[in-house]
């Protein structure tokens, strides 16, 4: 297993972070069990979770994730510093979390203290903010004239990013978090609370993580460089396109228990006739250089220069030994060279 140093936090995490955001719909207890053991046994030493997990998210299945790393932790007290463990604050928008209301510095406080009663443990290394308090361009939202930023209040939500950082380094201070950093963002974001953390000596920004896959390029290059310069972890989450890369989903395919057979929260933004014509061209590449699709997926996200660690999740073991066993590969010039022909011709497919 390779390492990469999260942003400027010093710490050393595995090129692979294991995703949990199935754990309590998709699979058990004691399959998260097996999953943290294998994790583990092959280095990887960062684990990713969120209050607002199990997906698809319900008021019936909020804090589930976190409460089954909990119970993983409560069992295994000793091994708890042998991963980094992040977790994330909701946004607005969904009703049974705090009134859907935005995130404050008084919500950073109240769900920081919940996080930590579910997952059983003192503190979280990497506390992020699931998505912005104003609407970003994530979640097909990135097309030109869906939003417009020239009617956003800038101020108003400095204003809003300075409580939060007050609040959150308050939680650094007490030992509760370690780090902080942020979801679903933007250059925008990144830049504004560093400045802020400089301008008031507050705790700075250690990463960032958005979607980002073959399908879903929008981050390179202008955000990657940001976070390059900026010392900045760079987290990719959806590798596989919430599985679309795999093939399993081509031409309407749903198999019967899979993510898209299930009614998503945001709609299946990512199945489009173009998407599928990109995932059946993908196919073609892997195919001739005797790869399977995962493997070309995310061995090509983890040799893209600036990502820190990949995000990945899997419904089953055998998912997660072939997931994991990607990011053994270099993928050599001519693969990155058919890759890169295929996202020429697709390359905004949602």
């Amino acid at each position: 297993m390779q390492y990469a140093r999260l942003g400027s936090s010093g710490l050393k995490v595995s090129r692979v972070c294991l995703g949990t955001m199935t754990w309590g719909t998709q699979n058990s207890q004691q399959d998260a069990n097996e999953q943290i053991e294998y994790a583990l046994s092959r280095g990887i030493n960062f684990i990713d979770t969120a209050e607002m997990y199990a997906i698809p998210p319900t008021a019936e299945t909020y804090g589930t994730t976190e409460t089954i790393i909990g119970n993983w932790i409560a069992a295994n007290p000793a091994r708890r510093d042998q991963f980094v463990l992040a977790s994330k604050i909701a946004g607005n928008g969904l009703g049974y979390i705090r009134g859907g209301g935005d995130i404050t510095g008084e919500a950073i406080i109240a769900a920081v203290d919940a996080s930590l009663g579910r997952l059983q443990t003192d503190y979280i290394d990497l506390y992020q903010l699931h998505w912005p308090n104003r609407t970003s361009p994530h979640f097909a939202k990135h097309h030109p004239g869906i939003l417009r930023f020239s009617e956003v209040d800038g101020a108003a939500h400095s204003r809003q990013m300075l409580e939060i950082l007050q609040a959150l380094d308050e939680c650094v201070r007490t030992g509760k978090i370690r780090h902080f950093g942020l979801s679903d963002d933007t250059p925008w974001g990144i830049n504004q609370y560093i400045r802020l953390s400089e301008q008031h000596d507050l705790v700075r920004v250690t990463s960032i993580q958005n979607e980002f896959n073959l399908l879903h390029t929008k981050d390179w290059p202008y955000l990657i460089e940001n976070c390059v310069h900026a010392d900045v972890a760079y987290l990719p989450w959806s590798p596989l396109a919430a599985g679309a890369l795999s093939g399993k989903y081509i031409d309407g395919a749903r198999p019967a228990g899979s993510r898209w057979s299930r009614m998503q929260r945001n709609g299946l933004f990512r199945d489009t006739e173009a998407s599928n014509r990109a995932v059946k061209a993908y196919l073609e590449v892997a195919n001739r250089h005797g790869l399977t699709p995962v493997q070309l997926a995310l061995a090509w996200c983890n040799q893209v220069d600036g990502v820190t660690s990949t995000i990945i999740g899997a419904t089953s073991l055998q998912q997660l030994r072939e997931d994991v066993a990607a990011f053994d590969l270099t993928l050599a010039p001519a693969v990155l060279e058919d890759i890169a022909a295929v996202h020429r011709a697709y390359p905004v497919p949602f």
